[in-house]
């Protein structure tokens, strides 16, 4: 569609804001309501894939109801008769995407690259509750308005985890590649934790200027998010404290486990992080697999306090270790090993008990031992229960001497 074409009978098209593999977003004005807005429509040749349809609208149904000061609003959704186009409306924000500003600044100091961190952890939260993943979290879809505030954009491939019918099923795999958690990469579902370990490499990049993991595939991701750990945040930035480079390597996890529990959590531990307050900086680093214990040696050059930051290794999973077969020396000899008085003590004191009452009191017969392999049987007749209990009970203690 071209620009001065009318949407819908309503919207009027103006100039181009962006494009993506899915859809193009473009400036647009409602006539209807008089004010600008972002109109996102649908690439062409999806327009007869019923599945990227679902898809698109899905977008729309999940986001409207997210009322945020830190998600983009949609205003409206649905198709286009005239052109057979799919669109939403949106709110348009006017000022930069996170890429913009790393694209012109290159990195942020803390203040400001938690600023916007922070506000899209709102939003995150606020969507988390509402039953909403974004599964696409990457600097691209986070926009800082010209009065400062961030809001989060692009829900295209959010999915309601509370809707058994998702269209997209485990085993395939959708968001940006250098943003996707572990979990994601290997085609498992994603839940929260996957919006948190991207907002983590979100975090990463915002204050160093690069990637945590660099790779050139999927493959190659994955690979070195199992093997390596990257540079602390603390060695290749000396503005950031070392409680803050913890509370992003918790993010950065494997184990979504391992992750803080929610976005609230984790905007908590990057607002103390920054302050210098938080978890011990040892050198266990909590990205590692959660059976391991990764030790970092952080080695400083010069005076500046600027880090040489190698990659650091995972350590692989600690194998168990077999038993061993019993040895001669670890045999102890059969005198020295302590019998086990209290289950035969108790088994022939039942024993007893139930002969006592079958016989009425009249005999028993107690099998004993003189020997440890000798066993004798011996009578014992009394016509007076106490004493046949008595004599019993000697029998038994002499048995288990």
């Amino acid at each position: 569609m071209m620009a001065g074409q009318v949407l819908a009978g309503r919207y009027e098209l103006g100039e181009r804001l962006g494009v993506g593999g899915m859809s193009t977003v473009v400036r647009a004005f409602d006539e209807r309501l008089e004010r600008d807005v972002a109109v996102k429509l649908l690439a062409e040749h999806l327009a007869d894939d019923s599945q990227f349809v679902a898809r698109f609208r899905r977008e729309a149904l999940s986001v409207a109801r997210l009322v945020h000061p830190n998600i983009v609003q949609v205003f409206d959704f649905g198709l286009d008769e005239a052109t057979h186009r799919q669109y939403i409306v949106m709110e348009l924000v006017r000022g930069q995407s996170g890429a913009e500003i790393l694209r012109d600044e290159g990195s942020l100091d803390v203040r400001d690259a938690l600023s916007i961190v922070v506000q899209a952890l709102r939003g995150l939260e606020y969507a988390h509750r509402n039953g909403v993943v974004h599964r696409d979290v990457k600097p691209g879809n986070l926009l800082r308005g010209e009065d400062g505030v961030v809001k989060l954009a692009d829900f295209g491939i959010a999915k309601a985890f509370s809707d058994e019918s998702s269209i997209t099923q485990v085993g395939s795999v959708l968001g940006t590649a250098a943003y996707l958690a572990p979990e994601q990469a290997a085609g498992e579902q994603a839940g929260p934790a996957a919006d948190l370990y991207a907002i983590g490499v979100v975090t990463y990049q915002l204050l160093s200027g690069r990637l945590p993991y660099e790779a050139q595939s999927l493959t190659e991701l994955a690979l070195k998010q199992q093997r390596e750990l990257p540079p602390r945040l603390d060695e290749l930035n000396p503005e950031v404290s070392p409680q803050l480079a913890m509370a992003v390597d918790r993010a950065l996890a494997l184990d979504p486990r391992q992750r803080p529990a929610s976005a609230d959590e984790l905007r908590h531990q990057l607002a103390e992080g920054a302050r210098g307050v938080g978890r011990d900086p040892s050198s266990t680093r909590v990205a590692g697999p959660s059976t391991s214990a990764t030790s970092v040696i952080r080695e400083r050059t010069g005076t500046t306090g600027v880090a040489r930051a190698p990659v650091q290794q995972r350590q692989p999973r600690a194998p168990r270790t077999p038993r061993r077969a019993p040895t001669a020396a670890t045999i102890r000899p059969a005198a020295t090993r302590p019998r086990r008085r209290s289950g035969a003590k108790r088994f022939l004191g039942g024993l007893l008990v139930l002969l006592l009452l079958a016989a009425g009191g009249a005999a028993a017969v107690v099998a004993t031992s003189n020997s440890d392999q000798a066993v004798k049987l011996r009578r014992v007749v009394y016509d007076d229960v106490n004493q046949g209990v008595d004599a019993v009970k000697q029998l038994v203690s002499d048995n288990t001497k």
